[in-house]
């Protein structure tokens, strides 16, 4: 009787929260202007913990207890644990502020290691060019140029672009002022003389290409010279060559799009360890010159 009882009231939380979540997801949208593809991974997240998060609701707050979760998935790596964790976290913060009190249980963080990007060097891009279509050679240029984010991309419109510079909608519907490099300019002038998109700079069937298809036309163009690469690699390669050559990190920050200075030092710890190799090879008490 007591088990039935239980299972009636977890039930009724677990439609409360559903509902909850759906509203939560709509913000993610329309408050913060989130892509589709990361409100698609907030949800498939919350979907996935509250298979195995206990809920209760001990006087007027829901306690959300997510031990069972976490020790289902403490196979993966910490930094996707981090990720749904945080995911997680973002939905109670969301209902606090809509005066709906939730607590967490074990909501101890996870450490995880900041790894380097992988920058690709600058002759492979060249490279990879040679090999590439108009289209082709104006995605991977302009996220080379411009350090856009893929979804940027996709969301770029005509009205966006003018003499000198790009106006990118950032994360969070935050704009930003990128300089377009006279040889892009150039090549994007030669692809628009060829093709007449109505309202974004890259459609099909007067609609815009999804960020899969941009992606993909990243990994032909690159896979076509042997090399593995991401459009988010693309990015890393900007920000380090910037950096590298003595570019200021707030610029560099600002021109990213990025919040806060701290995520931009990640490419400094780059370029750091990049001039030590190169100091390596150089340097004749290092042995790279014999």
């Amino acid at each position: 009787m007591q088990q039935s009882i239980m299972m009636v009231l977890r039930n009724f939380l677990q439609k409360s929260i559903d509902k909850y979540k759906s509203e939560f997801l709509l913000s993610l949208e329309n408050l913060r202007g989130y892509s589709d593809l990361t409100i698609k991974s907030y949800d498939d997240v919350l979907r996935e913990a509250f298979l195995y998060v206990d809920i209760v609701r001990e006087d007027e707050a829901y306690i959300l207890n997510i031990m069972p979760y976490r020790i289902k998935i403490a196979h993966l790596n910490p930094k996707t644990i981090s990720k749904k964790l945080s995911a997680i976290r973002s939905f109670v913060n969301y209902l606090n502020d809509e005066n709906i009190p939730v607590h967490l249980k074990a909501d101890e963080s996870v450490k995880v290691a900041k790894t380097l990007p992988k920058p690709i060097q600058h002759k492979h891009i060249v490279e990879a060019l040679k090999y590439a279509e108009l289209q082709e050679q104006l995605v991977v240029t302009l996220l080379y140029t411009l350090g856009l984010r893929i979804s940027e991309l996709t969301a770029l419109k005509l009205e966006d672009i003018s003499l000198g510079w790009i106006r990118v909608l950032g994360k969070g519907n935050k704009q930003r002022d990128v300089p377009l490099i006279h040889s892009t300019k150039l090549l994007l002038n030669h692809y628009l003389e060829l093709n007449f998109p109505k309202v974004f700079l890259f459609e099909k069937n007067g609609e815009k290409l999804s960020e899969n298809s941009l992606r993909y036309i990243v990994t032909k163009v690159f896979k076509r010279v042997a090399l593995k690469v991401s459009p988010h690699q693309l990015r890393h390669s900007y920000a380090t060559a910037l950096l590298n050559n003595g570019a200021p990190i707030a610029d560099v920050s600002e021109l990213l799009g990025h919040s806060s200075m701290a995520t931009t030092q990640i490419y400094t710890k780059l370029g750091s360890a990049l001039k030590q190799q190169n100091y390596n090879k150089a340097h004749p008490l290092c042995g790279g010159n014999k």
